[in-house]
């Protein structure tokens, strides 16, 4: 079952576009990552799907409804969750207000989905009282997941979450994203770090707001002529 669909998108800033007619399909259940360089549009496509920026042109339909004219807010209503590259987290707040900022739509009993969250990161609950602004890049981003997943989203987007990272923490942030799928959950994951082909379903590599490749994950890994064009190997 398609979960998120992009048909023919162009968008972008002031009058400059970034993205020219870009389509492409996620089905529910799966990680799919979109790879390319910077300036290849991979942040610009997250925040038109999101809302953030409005299409110029094409449709985007996410379980089935035309949400190209939604605003983020009823986009994050309907089941879609966004964690950005830069500004994903209070510094100010605890890691626990943190989270707890992330279910502030939700009127019903969140408290056993905070629990849920610090059980699938341990290291968080540790630092359940610590400022956010403390804490380290690799548990920065697992705290900015964990308060996207606080609202139950069908859907979550990762602006490139393994950026600015230790390399010994990165290995642990894309086993987390594993394990998210083993929960049943769909996920769109943007990404320069190859590694992410490794765990993901299916790929799309964008360069220049246009698609150059797309298929399994681990076939684009193994093409030696993507990865000699656009994955820097």
């Amino acid at each position: 079952m398609t979960i998120l669909e992009v048909e023919d998108i162009t968008s972008g800033y002031g009058s400059m576009p970034v993205l020219h007619g870009l389509s492409l399909k996620i089905e529910k259940g799966q990680i799919v990552s979109l790879l390319g360089p910077n300036g290849a549009g991979k942040t610009t496509l997250l925040r038109t799907i999101f809302g953030i920026l409005k299409p110029w042109k094409g449709i985007i339909y996410f379980d089935g409804k035309d949400i190209k004219d939604l605003p983020p807010e009823k986009i994050t209503r309907i089941g879609m969750g966004y964690v950005p590259q830069e500004e994903n987290i209070f510094p100010s707040l605890t890691v626990q207000e943190n989270l707890e900022m992330g279910a502030f739509i939700r009127e019903d009993n969140w408290s056993g989905r905070l629990e849920d969250i610090y059980e699938m990161f341990p290291d968080l609950t540790k630092r359940r009282k610590s400022r956010a602004g403390e804490l380290s890049g690799g548990m920065r981003q697992m705290l900015a997941i964990g308060r996207a997943l606080m609202l139950n989203p069908v859907l979550l987007l990762l602006d490139e979450p393994s950026t600015g990272i230790a390399p010994y923490l990165v290995d642990q942030i894309f086993e987390k994203i594993k394990a998210l799928k083993g929960h049943g959950m769909t996920i769109f994951l943007v990404e320069q770090n190859t590694q992410a082909l490794k765990c993901s379903d299916r790929s799309y590599i964008l360069e220049g707001g246009e698609k150059k490749a797309e298929g399994n994950a681990c076939d684009l890994l193994a093409d030696e002529e993507i990865a000699k064009h656009y994955l820097g190997k």
